[in-house]
């Protein structure tokens, strides 16, 4: 029994975000670690002629306070008591995780698509993509949602507990912390080519091997959730590559499979159209209520997830004691 103690945080925290999800009036340390990252570039900009230099300092700098002060906390509370060093791990892996706040954020896209307000539909999605959405129309709108679901099945639920199992809540504080970054400077324009680069390489890295292991687990979990387990590996082995990014098609791809819809296609960024493949078969019209599948997805995937991020914290703290 005491071998399942250091598994203990990542369960609670897993539990605590699925029942009580973000608090919307207490800062967030993602948002901290936002404003913090805002601060940097600021100060890179000033300072540095060479971005790419100062992009690869304001990065490790960032890594750096965001995972000190979370361990510094928590050698102070485990210090004090074993049990305030797992309740204050708990909420720190709790607010590493994405999952409810994903779900209701997305669901009010499909409330709002089937109820035939197209307006607040978008209104919804804008909130929750980063693409321009007001050239899409209602189709679009609900594709864009389940995209997002897909994508941040792994950015926001399962690669952080990938990274608690490997180093608790200090470990998912410092995926999130890169993961933060590429988010707000890891663009490929003229204004982030440079002072992003290494932040996006980085997120590349460390997703690697989640997004990949996040896929397989959707296709895994897509037969209990009434999906098509076999038809998500199909096509994510046929469409896994087909994005910029190394990873991002990853989980789309397992998503439309599972689906039986397709997904992504040319979309419009900041005024500018970027042409894009397809991901997954056109079978069937998608509708709102894909919506609400694509979470339900996520969600068996992470429970998934969350149990091989627990066993490995146990092992790996088991090893050391």
């Amino acid at each position: 029994m005491k071998h399942l103690i250091p598994a203990i945080p990542i369960v609670l925290g897993f539990l605590f975000d699925c029942i009580i999800g973000d608090p919307y009036n207490i800062p967030h340390p993602i948002k901290l670690i936002g404003r913090l990252i805002a601060a940097y570039e600021k100060a890179v900009r000033k300072h540095f002629k060479n971005l790419r230099l100062g992009g690869t300092l304001l990065a490790l700098s960032v890594i750096a306070v965001s995972t000190a002060l979370p361990l510094a906390l928590l050698l102070v509370c485990y210090r004090i008591h074993i049990l305030l060093g797992a309740a204050a791990e708990s909420v720190l892996c709790c607010y590493m995780l994405a999952a409810r706040c994903l779900c209701k954020e997305s669901m009010k896209v499909c409330k709002a698509a089937k109820a035939g307000d197209t307006e607040e539909a978008r209104k919804a999605v804008s909130m929750i993509v980063g693409r321009d959405t007001a050239v899409l129309d209602r189709d679009g709108i609900i594709r864009a949602a389940v995209e997002t679901v897909a994508e941040n099945t792994s950015d926001g639920v399962t690669a952080p507990l990938f990274y608690m199992g490997l180093g608790g809540a200090v470990g998912a504080f410092f995926y999130k912390s890169v993961n933060t970054m590429d988010s707000m400077i890891g663009y490929i324009d003229e204004k982030y080519a440079d002072i992003g680069r290494f932040a996006a390489k980085l997120d590349d890295v460390l997703n690697y091997i989640p997004s990949r292991l996040t896929a397989l687990l959707m296709s895994a979990a897509a037969p209990v959730v009434g999906l098509d387990g076999r038809n998500a590996l199909r096509i994510w082995r046929r469409d896994r590559r087909k994005h910029a990014s190394p990873n991002s098609a990853q989980t789309e791809s397992a998503c439309a499979g599972a689906l039986h819809v397709r997904l992504a296609g040319d979309a419009w960024y900041f005024g500018k159209l970027h042409k894009k493949p397809y991901i997954g078969d056109d079978d069937r019209p998608i509708e709102a209520e894909d919506i609400r599948r694509a979470n339900r997805l996520m969600y068996a995937a992470s429970v998934l997830m969350l149990v091989i991020s627990a066993a490995a914290r146990c092992v790996i703290i088991g090893g050391i004691l």
